[in-house]
């Protein structure tokens, strides 16, 4: 039994661009923990005492010790159906985007490329001073505690976006461009209690999108979304796949 409605299913297949906006809903699934639930504390600090610019001045040695504790789950963990639907759909189109907020790393990890992460990277870190990025599995940075720029030798920092910063702003046009050319957007495991990734969701419906929630929970975006799926996106979006390709291949 189709999950989508035909009318819906040829939308989606005639749809030139198509964005995915996904958040820790779509990780958790692969036992990623997640920011603002149970697993939100660590020792006896909660993720938002340490994901600050004002705690890594005051203790980068703590900020860099959680830091390393999460990028080894990062590490652990496999992408589910989830990320491999969606890296599985973008291999058929280059006009398949995604837009995530999670910086775990397991989009890429699935396959992903056209792919914008404008929270960061768990496995990237920037300096201080110089601004030179790092790849600390690939740069040989990846020992515990605090990391040093091997350039100008100054303090590193993870490569995200912590609370009370600014996006990035080459990513961030990027996104808003992306938003409104969108045919279909998805939105997938998202609180949307942030503010950028709900308005880049909303700017793509008010300009004529179709978007399809996928989410356990309701939202304050799901009023405005044509059609919400109450459920784990490792289960449904293949669903929806399989409704959009049933010979696995575009149509």
């Amino acid at each position: 039994m189709s999950l989508l409605p035909p009318d819906v299913i040829h939308r989606i297949r005639s749809a030139r661009n198509i964005l995915f906006l996904t958040g820790a809903g779509v990780s958790s699934e692969s036992g990623i923990p997640t920011f603002r639930g149970e697993g939100g504390y660590w020792k006896t600090y909660k993720a938002e005492e340490l994901a600050t610019p004002e705690a890594f001045l005051r203790h980068p040695d703590v900020v860099w010790e959680w830091y390393d504790w999460r990028r080894g789950i990062c590490r652990e963990a496999k992408p589910n159906e989830g990320h491999l639907t969606i890296a599985k759909w973008q291999s058929f189109s280059p006009s398949v985007n995604l837009i995530t907020q999670n910086v775990d790393g397991l989009h890429p990890k699935a396959g992903s490329k056209n792919l914008l992460e404008i929270h960061g990277n768990i496995f990237r870190a920037r300096c201080t001073h110089c601004q030179a990025k790092y790849h600390l599995e690939e740069d040989g940075l990846d020992q515990p505690g605090i990391k040093f720029c091997t350039t100008c030798e100054s303090l590193l920092r993870p490569d995200i976006v912590w609370f009370g910063e600014g996006y990035d702003n080459r990513l961030l046009t990027k996104a808003w461009e992306l938003s409104k050319v969108a045919h279909v957007v998805f939105v997938i495991g998202t609180s949307a209690n942030v503010s950028v990734p709900a308005n880049l969701a909303l700017t793509a419906i008010r300009n004529g999108a179709l978007g399809i929630e996928i989410n356990p929970e309701t939202t304050s975006l799901t009023p405005s979304i044509q059609l919400h799926f109450g459920g784990k996106s490792g289960e449904i979006l293949p669903e929806i796949f399989n409704d959009v390709f049933p010979d696995g291949q575009p149509q």
